[in-house]
């Protein structure tokens, strides 16, 4: 009998968005790729909230494997879950304050804290330099792991404030205080100081950055898990939509930026103008759930109760099985998304 073949793999790389607790989007989709036996993941861009899963997903697999990864991501979320103080009220009295997400000014958590902040620096409050993701990282982050350079690789996007740029921490840079940075909301948190540099949240600069994907990784397939919503239906009319919509535009800027690049180069090496030889071509992919994301308002970031973070869960996963029937066999082979028509 001839001796069989190993099962060939399908390689990717992973680009996660930031976007607080709307991350639990990216946890389901996560959940769901791990049950995939013949994908093999070479490397995680991400930021913020993305950073987080990126560093839960990239621990657990390198300690035990897809099962490991799956209960990281679980124990992670359920953390945030069992943290935030409403969701220890009971179930009755929560639904009636807060059935289904009512509008951000009907939201005390929401409404206080972002009225503190327009007119309250981190600095001026004697507690903003205490982060209680701290702890949960430091236990269940192994960084002796994660800043190896076998497969997965993770790169965590943060913003240097004085320059406005990109950091990318990659291998021995990877750190509880770089997980931090890449998530550091400077209207909550004081600005994050490593090697004496400042920096504040990732998603100014890149939610998530590709660069790092297409010049540390070999693979030319990235899929891109959206959770910051790219298209509106209908323009915002009130303050905080207004508002809302600013920050979405702004966190996907960047990220919208690198796809345009990305687009003008395979234009430039198909008709022959650049050569194929020095320019890798990419193939992109996306998962998103566009009516889901935009249900929600940017509150809801900042506000992981319990129903909501189930109701994203199944979402990223209902959303990864759809991208994984209509479109698993196009990886290595051609996008399954037209940037122009999608993202130009």
């Amino acid at each position: 009998m001839a001796p069989s073949r190993k099962k060939s793999k399908r390689r990717l790389t992973l680009a996660l968005q930031g976007g607080g607790a709307h991350g639990a989007f990216t946890w389901g989709v996560l959940d769901r790729l791990l049950e995939e036996d013949d994908i093999e993941v070479e490397g995680v861009s991400a930021t913020s909230a993305g950073a987080m899963n990126g560093a839960m997903y990239t621990t657990g697999l390198k300690i035990g494997g897809p099962e490991e990864a799956k209960r990281r991501l679980a124990d992670f979320w359920g953390q945030i879950r069992d943290a935030y103080p409403l969701n220890q009220l009971p179930w009755s009295i929560w639904a009636k304050a807060f059935h289904d997400f009512l509008p951000p000014a009907l939201n005390p958590a929401a409404a206080i804290g972002g009225a503190v902040s327009q007119v309250v620096s981190p600095y001026q409050l004697p507690l903003a330099d205490i982060n209680p993701l701290r702890d949960v990282l430091e236990s269940m982050v192994s960084f002796d792991k994660v800043c190896r350079r076998d497969e997965p690789r993770l790169f965590v996007c943060a913003t240097d404030v004085l320059s406005g740029r990109a950091k990318i921490f990659m291998g021995e840079e990877i750190s509880v205080d770089a997980l931090l940075a890449s998530a550091c909301l400077p209207t909550i948190y004081r600005a994050v100081e490593i090697d004496g540099r400042e920096y504040w949240d990732g998603g100014y600069t890149g939610n998530p950055a590709l660069w790092p994907l297409i010049y540390e990784c070999d693979t030319s397939d990235v899929l891109i898990v959206h959770i910051n919503p790219i298209t509106r239906r209908t323009p915002p009319r009130d303050a905080r939509g207004i508002q809302n919509r600013i920050n979405e535009i702004s966190f996907n800027s960047n990220l919208l930026g690198e796809l345009r690049a990305i687009e003008t180069v395979d234009k430039l090496v198909a008709a022959g103008h650049l050569p194929a030889e020095r320019y890798k071509r990419m193939r992109i992919h996306a998962v998103e759930d566009p009516e889901t994301m935009r249900s929600l308002s940017a509150s809801t970031k900042v506000t992981p109760e319990a129903r909501l973070l189930d109701r994203l869960y199944d979402a990223g996963r209902n959303a990864m099985t759809r991208w994984l029937d209509e479109h698993k066999a196009k990886i290595g082979i051609e996008s399954s998304i037209n940037l122009r028509d999608a993202y130009l």
